[in-house]
């Protein structure tokens, strides 16, 4: 059951690891090199990563929307607190529900990336796992990974360790030792990831709410997780997460600089470099979905039209006065 769900993901991803080792074998690296493998799984990262984009785009502007209507979300707390009857808890869900309705967020829209990639972390798993068993000719993969190839990734090592062997399931010491490494790099990682948008990219309001406290505790969770867990993960799947957490510390770095969240000490640090160099301040503003997009439509091509006058605090001028004026001249003469 599992292999039949898993089987368009295992496709994906055994093809993609297929396509990036005959790259860098047509560029003269060795089939069996370990660097050559290492290298087609952070390949694996980036491609998935570009194509989970769309998500983690809409994952930045739910979560502003989120932190744009916590005060509208903490007066409908305040209005049922302390009531704890079944209609008050119903009631204050269903205005909450509208609220995320009306302004197009969702409280579980920053899971949407994580768990986008689970199907493709479980497949390159049961890959890496049934390597030696693919390369004997006892399992097969879909997808273009051929029993060729998983022979040439079987004997492949990464100072001395196989990319398929763990630190629970190998007795050679370079596997238990690269594996200790890259399960301190991955927790390290997500612990950066975490803090920084806690720290940065959250305005202090926001950080008093059950959202904010469930972060911090996943904050310390999540690093103990990987590390208990990972002792399970072939090397090649620690180093496909470890590569997979760089990448979403690095983009979150540009996101968080380039466009911060309201109300937070990002978004201070971004209007003081502006103001440096001389350049317009503008701030994020709460709208429902609807007006979001009129707005989008009206401001393209540098805010013309009348809501991008509304916002400059220009009045626009019928067009209709002008033809008006025109056609009075003739008469005039």
């Amino acid at each position: 059951m599992l292999d039949t769900l898993l089987w368009p993901f295992t496709w994906l991803v055994s093809s993609i690891l297929a396509g990036f080792h005959w790259i860098f074998s047509a560029l003269g690296m060795a089939d069996s090199n370990g660097l050559t493998w290492a290298l087609c799984i952070v390949g694996l990262v980036v491609v998935l990563r570009v194509m989970l984009m769309p998500l983690f785009v809409r994952q930045i502007h739910s979560q502003r929307r989120m932190q744009l209507i916590q005060p509208e979300l903490m007066k409908i707390q305040k209005k049922y607190k302390g009531k704890k009857d079944d209609l008050s808890r119903q009631k204050m869900q269903e205005e909450s529900f509208a609220l995320y309705k009306k302004h197009g967020t969702n409280p579980f829209s920053s899971c949407l990336p994580i768990v986008a990639q689970m199907p493709f972390f479980f497949a390159l798993f049961r890959i890496l796992n049934t390597v030696p068993a693919i390369a004997s000719g006892k399992k097969t993969v879909p997808g273009f990974f051929t029993q060729e190839l998983a022979g040439a990734m079987n004997e492949a090592t990464i100072l001395g360790a196989k990319l398929s062997s763990s630190f629970l399931h190998s007795d050679d010491t370079s596997a238990k030792i690269l594996s200790v490494v890259l399960i301190i790099a991955m927790s390290v990682t997500t612990f950066t990831t975490q803090h920084q948008l806690m720290r940065k990219n959250m305005p202090a309001a926001a950080l008093d709410n059950p959202m904010a406290r469930q972060q911090k505790i996943l904050l310390y969770a999540l690093p103990l997780i990987f590390a208990v867990t990972g002792v399970n993960f072939p090397l090649g799947v620690l180093i496909y997460w470890t590569v997979s957490n760089l990448w979403t510390m690095c983009q979150q770095f540009y996101v968080i600089r380039r466009m911060p969240a309201p109300g937070s000490p990002a978004e201070k640090a971004l209007e003081q470099r502006r103001l440096a160099k001389g350049k317009p301040v503008t701030k994020m503003q709460l709208s429902s979905t609807t007006d979001e997009e009129e707005s989008d439509e009206a401001g393209v091509g540098g805010g013309t039209g009348s809501a991008g006058a509304a916002r400059s605090g220009q009045r626009v001028q019928p067009k209709s006065k002008k033809r008006k004026k025109g056609s009075n001249r003739p008469k005039g003469r």
